[in-house]
């Protein structure tokens, strides 16, 4: 069960006092796995990949027959200052076009056979702009963290959060350079695609962002350089390692999202996978501080969870070659 998320400190004890995975499960995993009808460690990180689920899930032997994918779409202040190569406006497009089933993403739900849900956070009110003041208040941050919250399906064995949001590859920046130090230019990139002077400029924001809110701890991260989106996912990604869901992380923003949760609690990740590594430049470098590998790497860009959809069927496989297999005393094959 979750608990009420009425206050931030709410959500710091949650996270910080979430249950880990089960030992009991992790063993009979662990043993299943050396009995099955393969040399040891032929299915490579696919054995690695089952028996952590079944960890999560609390089942030596699980199945994934529940996926949850959930889109977060938020407006940013910042991007009147001209860091993204296309309008705000287009966020509200593409969230219809979400609802309608037109963008990658709900082809990709489709694929893994995963439930989709779109959740707007007042779009009409961008966050305030970051070089000026915080993104958020705390009430705006713990409203957008309890949307996240609130939006997992407790009936989930898997989940995927991905976001929508012109302008946000500029705050997943600057929650880098905050949590992990370096210069702005080392976790500023291209986004949807501006030039070498937008490049510049945005580049210039994150630096100037992160000068004026001077902090590293992850709450404080993301509410004064976040987006509602990316504190949505947080939410999301919180309530599930308290609910004991596995997750899959998608690409530079949602991983600036979960950066925020490691940086306050070690081991808030500890039920998370990178589904890829997407071509802006920073996101291998904060999976690599976040420590995960990721499981595809494709060139994608895109953001909606499409990387972490896309790594659904990696995880279904795994899990399916481990429950599904014949040990090699139910296959009367010798165990050399």
């Amino acid at each position: 069960m979750l608990p009420e998320l009425n206050d931030l400190k709410t959500f710091r004890d949650a996270l910080t006092s979430a249950p880990g995975p089960d030992s009991a499960a992790v063993q009979g995993a662990t043993e299943r796995n050396g009995q099955l009808t393969k040399p040891p460690g032929a299915l490579g990180r696919l054995e690695d990949l089952a028996i952590w689920y079944a960890g999560w899930r609390a089942d030596a032997r699980p199945q994934i027959a529940a996926p949850q994918v959930i889109v977060f779409a938020g407006n940013h202040g910042v991007t009147a200052q001209g860091v993204s190569a296309f309008p705000p406006e287009v966020t509200v497009q593409m969230v219809m076009n979400f609802e309608h089933g037109g963008a990658a993403i709900n082809q990709l739900a489709k694929s893994a056979g995963a439930k989709m849900d779109v959740h707007a956070l007042d779009l009409e009110h961008p966050t305030a702009d970051f070089t000026q003041s915080p993104a958020m208040t705390e009430a705006e941050v713990l409203w957008a963290l309890q949307t996240g919250w609130q939006a997992v399906d407790p009936q989930a064995d898997l989940l995927v959060v991905g976001e929508m949001g012109i302008g946000n590859t500029t705050p997943a920046a600057a929650i880098a350079c905050a949590l992990f130090g370096g210069d702005a230019a080392d976790w500023t990139g291209r986004g949807t695609g501006v030039d070498d002077a937008g490049l510049a400029n945005k580049t210039r924001v994150v630096a100037e962002g992160v000068a004026l809110h001077a902090t590293d701890d992850g709450l404080e991260v993301l509410r004064c350089l976040g987006g509602r989106e990316i504190a949505a996912m947080a939410g999301a990604i919180a309530a599930a390692r308290v609910l004991r869901i596995p997750v899959i992380l998608d690409g530079f923003i949602c991983s600036a999202a979960a950066a925020c949760l490691a940086q306050m609690s070690p081991g808030a990740l500890d039920h998370a996978v990178a589904g890829h590594q997407s071509a802006e430049s920073a996101h291998g470098a904060v999976l690599a501080k976040i420590g995960k590998a990721p499981l595809l790497s494709l060139g994608l860009r895109l953001g909606e969870g499409s990387g972490g959809a896309l790594a659904i069927n990696i995880l279904k496989s795994a899990v399916t070659c481990h429950s599904g297999m014949a040990t090699f005393a139910e296959a009367g094959v010798t165990d050399g």
